[in-house]
């Protein structure tokens, strides 16, 4: 068992509990922050317990493709040391992030090459899973299953929710009262409107991307020309709106995540019939992943998610926030899912709680500066998305300012990554939230996007 021995300090008293809303990923994170500095850690979870590394019903993205970002990897390993070796030992595939990776996009396919850079390839439930067995070595957190959080106890003379109130298998309801309550539940959790019957108006910024998700796993045919680990085919807006991937994860198979933005796909006709996905696969800007998976033995049903909107909610603008209450991940952004920055995000968010609680701020003071702090990580990432889901027409929403410039000069960046691997290398590291979108402006990469683009 791992034992935590720090302890956040509110004035002169030892804080004792933190409840956590959701035991997804966000909520995990969360937990394993808070277990260094709170004698007592609560994650509330609606669904049972798993017994394995499977899908759950709490969280039906998770039959579709994730991935882990260079930020997200690094921060997952230091928040819980050890969890890649045990992801690559239960199966899990460590790649060359360039190397393996076939990647076509927006017309072109970009450059293979060793960058020293490596990736984990592997399904959201192991992933999850593996996260989840190294909290329950920690002994001052506990996980609570099949718990329903219906509201919120709140003080309102002092502005500050002090509990929950829980519903339980057997449908008793019960309070549980704490310091710091945190919501990780995600878009749909209760907080949102809960503030709002408080008279609480929460900011926000919403784009309609009209997205879905469709996938499958597959056992491919064995072919020892495969030289990649994972391939992409990403569409090239506006006039594509259907992209492909295909990846290899752990138990040797392949999972299948097409994507088709603005309704683009029509669902009851791929589920319609048992070949209706590997048709699908043909509608794709190039044929490769229907070359793959069209002499396959399919290993799943086909699951179906879809995204009608991302959302950003602006908690940190909200003057009158009551205290004692946190907001973390999709709570706050669900991002479009396409770009792979969701988890990363949930983990750039957790350091920056961590390093709050270690500067020992007041529990006042963390939770309107997390908040805070939260926006400036969210912001720049929200902007490199809207670039791009803005290339079609059909997306509403607010555009970012200076939106004609930002699409004109990310195309050049995206065509350069074919033919120049410095700038490839350096868009990896944009993409991978590990450096600044400034390091796209430099003198030299500005020369060689004004030279491809007045040569044209």
């Amino acid at each position: 068992m791992l034992q935590q021995n720090e302890k956040f300090r509110d004035g002169d008293r030892s804080l004792q509990k933190a409840v956590i809303i959701g035991g997804g990923i966000s909520g995990k994170l969360a937990a394993r922050v808070l277990s260094d500095y709170f004698q007592e850690v609560i994650i509330l979870e609606r669904d049972q317990e798993p017994i394995g590394p499977y899908p759950r019903k709490g969280t039906p993205q998770g039959e579709h493709l994730h991935a882990l970002l260079f930020a997200g990897s690094d921060g997952l390993e230091a928040l819980f040391p050890g969890i890649t070796e045990q992801f690559h030992s239960s199966g899990a595939i460590k790649i060359n992030s360039t190397q393996d990776l076939a990647w076509f996009h927006h017309g072109v396919w970009k450059l293979r090459f060793d960058g020293g850079d490596s990736s984990t390839l592997q399904t959201r439930p192991h992933l999850e899973w593996h996260i989840e067995q190294y909290l329950k070595r920690i002994r001052n957190v506990t996980i609570q299953y099949n718990h329903h959080v219906q509201n919120y106890v709140f003080d309102k003379e002092k502005n500050r929710v002090i509990g929950v109130k829980a519903k339980d298998k057997s449908g008793s309801i019960k309070t549980l009262h704490a310091d710091l309550i945190v919501d990780g539940s995600g878009v749909s959790s209760l907080t949102s409107n809960w503030l709002n019957q408080q008279g609480i108006h929460i900011p926000e910024e919403k784009v309609k991307i009209g997205l879905s998700y469709i996938s499958k796993f597959f056992q491919l045919p064995e072919n020892h020309e495969r030289d990649w680990a994972i391939k992409l085919v990403y569409p090239n807006p506006p006039h594509e709106k259907i992209g492909g991937t295909l990846s290899k994860v752990e138990g040797n198979r392949y999972i299948v995540t097409i994507i088709g933005y603005h309704n683009e796909i029509h669902e009851k006709e791929v589920l319609k019939t048992e070949n209706g996905f590997i048709e699908l696969t043909k509608r794709l800007p190039k044929p490769d992943i229907y070359q793959e998976i069209k002499d396959a033995t399919a290993l799943s049903d086909t699951s179906v998610y879809h995204v009608p909107h991302i959302i950003w909610r602006r908690f940190d603008k909200i003057k009158n926030l009551p205290e004692g209450l946190l907001l973390i991940g999709d709570t706050i952004c669900r991002i479009d899912p396409v770009f792979g920055q969701g988890m990363s995000i949930a983990v750039l968010e957790a350091q920056e709680l961590k390093k709050l609680l270690h500067q020992n701020q007041t529990q006042q003071k963390i939770t309107a500066t997390f908040h805070k702090h939260a926006a400036k990580i969210i912001s720049p990432i929200w902007n490199m998305v809207l670039t791009e889901d803005f290339r079609y027409p059909e997306t509403i929403g607010k555009k970012p300012d200076a939106l004609s410039f930002q699409q004109w000069y990310a195309k050049n960046i995206f065509l350069l990554s074919s033919e120049n691997q410095e700038v490839f290398h350096s868009f990896i590291k944009v993409m991978n939230l590990i450096k600044p979108t400034t390091i796209l402006m430099r003198p030299k990469i500005i020369k060689s996007v004004l030279k491809r683009a007045f040569s044209r």
